[in-house]
């Protein structure tokens, strides 16, 4: 063909066609797992006619086999091939074959052998009433031939099997089913196990999504709102006022440098085993002070008021205050008229820090409410450790003020007060209402 290319169907050679491929496999692979029924088929057939043929050397009164015994030796196994796809039916098929092959007087041998993988194999695949109705029905026919029905009657000799001789055969029977039952047990132990370990994985992956989105939206949100006001600076004054305009543009850099760092710092959760890890220190009430500035920065004045003694927090806790100060600041940046908002640490209660930050209103004219999700992720993240977040207007008055009230539990649950520690996971949500100004 032209340019030495070949063609390749949709979906490679062998795909069926209008649909996607299954992955490929060696020409043999395939055909040694489609033959594997019917392989495992013949060898129990000459393992039960030889055996069969050997034993009836041994036991002078039973009858010799014929052409019908053969069938009947043959017959079990055949069944086998259909046992994966209907083990119920294979099942009664081979009970009936093995029930006509002893009242028959047929000497006994494997012959039990297709009848026992049946039944172990009904057990496995979950259908255990079928496969204990085949063990009882065949020993009853059994206890019955040998035990009840007058000699008169049977085509053989009498039978000479003594009582110790039927123990055993109980024992044996009782012990292969056994067996089939404890592999039963643990393959489905094994299914649930491998489910549930899905199901976690799913969740943690689930979970890892959500603090990532958290993350980025709470990094992007307040330094894209920092950017968009500073390049709107700089636009009105680049002609007018060019050294007022280097300034916001200089703030634009290198806020979008912090930015950039910071997200680089959450997808680094994403990067290959070994690549190096983050050297950035991880955000916290210690870069508060950054915050305040960035916001000064574009006409925002913060004024943080700390109660009580400050102390440590894990990383965690100390994480979800920060990213919380800094939604709630980018929500007053972007929504409200106000120039001023006011931060306040609460650190009197042992066990929880409360962090409010608000703002003497009014909204911009024309805030209908936004369409992100700024205090979702509040709500998210302080339900992470137990705690809450509620929003609303300062004063019922229209136009007023807005405030965020976040409580954040400083120790996990059942630890001695004033200890901290991280959190395995969430524990609900915490209360909280509708910010009708909430962020992107």
């Amino acid at each position: 063909m032209p340019g030495g290319s070949r063609w390749t169907p949709p979906g490679g050679f062998g795909a069926p066609a209008g649909g996607l491929a299954e992955p490929w496999r060696p020409p043999w692979v395939r055909a040694a797992k489609a033959g594997w029924p019917v392989a495992a088929a013949i060898v129990v057939a000459v393992v039960q006619v030889v055996g069969s043929s050997a034993a009836a050397r041994h036991q002078s009164g039973r009858v010799p086999l014929d052409a019908f015994g053969y069938l009947l030796l043959l017959l079990g196994p055949a069944l086998l091939v259909l046992r994966r796809r209907w083990p119920v039916a294979v099942v009664a098929g081979t009970s009936l074959v093995t029930a006509v092959y002893v009242t028959a007087g047929y000497p006994y041998g494997p012959v039990f052998l297709s009848w026992v993988i049946a039944c172990c194999t009904a057990i496995g695949s979950g259908h255990r009433r079928a496969a204990w109705a085949g063990l009882g029905g065949v020993y009853l026919v059994h206890a019955l031939v040998t035990f009840a029905v007058p000699a008169d009657w049977q085509r053989a000799a009498p039978s000479t099997i003594t009582w110790w001789q039927e123990l055993a055969l109980i024992a044996w029977l009782l012990l292969v089913v056994s067996v089939a039952e404890i592999v039963r047990f643990r393959r489905e132990q094994m299914a649930a196990h491998r489910e549930y370990e899905q199901q976690l994985a799913q969740r943690r992956a689930n979970e890892e999504r959500l603090r990532m989105a958290r993350e980025l939206h709470d990094i992007l949100a307040h330094s894209l709102s920092l950017i968009n006001i500073q390049a709107g600076v700089a636009l009105a004054l680049i002609d007018r006022r060019p050294e007022q305009a280097r300034t916001a543009l200089t703030t634009i850099k290198a806020t979008s440098k912090e930015a950039l760092g910071e997200v680089r710092q959450v997808l680094g959760t994403l990067r290959a085993p070994g690549a190096a890890a983050p050297r950035g220190p991880a955000p916290g009430l210690d870069r508060l002070d950054e915050l305040t500035e960035q916001a000064d920065n574009v006409g925002l004045a913060v004024e943080v008021h700390e109660k009580g003694s400050r102390r440590a927090l894990s990383a965690g806790v100390d994480l979800t205050a920060f990213r919380i100060v800094q939604e709630a600041l980018t929500n007053v940046i972007r929504h409200s008229i106000a120039r001023q908002a006011v931060v306040v640490l609460d650190w009197t209660d042992p066990d929880a820090l409360v962090v409010v930050v608000a703002d003497p209103g009014p909204a911009s004219p024309g805030d209908a409410g936004g369409s992100g999700s700024g205090l979702a992720g509040m709500q998210e993240r302080a339900a992470a450790f137990g705690g809450g977040i509620t929003a609303g207007p300062v004063a019922p008055s229209a136009g007023g003020g807005f405030r965020v009230r976040a409580v954040l539990p400083t120790r996990p649950e059942g630890a001695p007060p004033g200890a901290t520690g991280e959190w395995p996971g969430t524990s609900g949500a915490g209360p909280g209402t509708t910010d009708e100004r909430e962020g992107a």
